[in-house]
């Protein structure tokens, strides 16, 4: 007598693991045959014909895996193991099979899909939307209660791409005075070799560094326009700058 055929996972019919032991095997059939026994329907027709259905699958399936060379011929099939690859990537099925292969409770199916981070709520921002080169002006305030500021004659159109806005810039009615050739004589150097020295000493000794200190230097506003003092008097005198040759240069020629 050929053996019977079973149609489905009889794993998923008792809902078990693939590694369940014979032991757990025979404890889940009791259960289900405890829940889905007929004479729980309590003369109820459809009811006992629906469960004797279930009642039938669930003894098969018990059947074809309490026989150790059944079980074993069935481990060896390609659909246990597809069904066993499924289970390492850490699915299992919580509920057993029933009728066209769907579960005793109703579930079935693939597996459920892996868990992913919720959505973030969106929000429209398209209210606050400025185009290139929009004037602040145009459209609505970006913030209620803030409308835009009113331009005031003179101005030029406020960019919206500039983002530190408009750079106002008023000129002075009176002009920084200049020091005098006397105060810019006795200025003091505070860097450099002639650390010390006054711009006048320097002028004696090495009149391009009075040049080099009125081109060069940044940081310090006054030496500088006293420097371009010094430097305004040496051209009014008419005397001559000769630069230094760099070490390790000749002349040319």
């Amino acid at each position: 007598m050929p053996d019977p055929t079973f149609r489905g996972d009889p794993y998923a019919v008792l809902g078990l693991s693939h590694i369940a032991s014979s032991v757990d095997i025979k404890r889940r059939w009791r259960e289900l045959a405890r829940e889905h026994h007929p004479d729980r329907a309590a003369g109820d027709g459809a009811e006992t014909e629906k469960l004797t259905t279930r009642m039938a699958r669930i003894n098969a399936a018990y059947d074809l895996l309490r026989d150790p060379l059944r079980r074993a011929r069935y481990d060896a099939s390609p659909q246990a193991r597809r069904t066993r690859e499924t289970e390492s990537r850490g699915f299992r099925p919580d509920h057993g099979e029933g009728r066209d292969g769907q579960g005793i409770d109703g579930a079935g199916g693939p597996p459920p899909a892996p868990v992913a981070r919720p959505v973030t709520a969106r929000f429209d921002t398209s209210a606050v939307f400025h185009r290139r080169n929009a004037t602040s002006g145009q459209g609505p305030a970006p913030l209620a209660g803030h409308p835009p500021m009113g331009r005031r004659q003179g101005d030029s159109d406020l960019r919206a791409s500039i983002p530190t806005g408009p750079v106002e810039r008023r000129l002075s009615e009176d002009p920084p005075r200049l020091p005098t050739l006397r105060e810019a004589r006795e200025t003091v150097i505070e860097f450099g070799r002639f650390h010390g020295f006054t711009l006048g000493d320097v002028a004696g000794l090495e009149p391009t560094y009075i040049d080099w200190i009125a081109k060069t230097i940044t940081r310090d506003r006054d030496l500088v326009m006293r420097a371009r003092v010094i430097q305004a008097d040496l051209n009014e005198r008419g005397i001559e700058r000769v630069v230094r040759e760099r070490a390790g240069t000749s002349a040319a020629g």
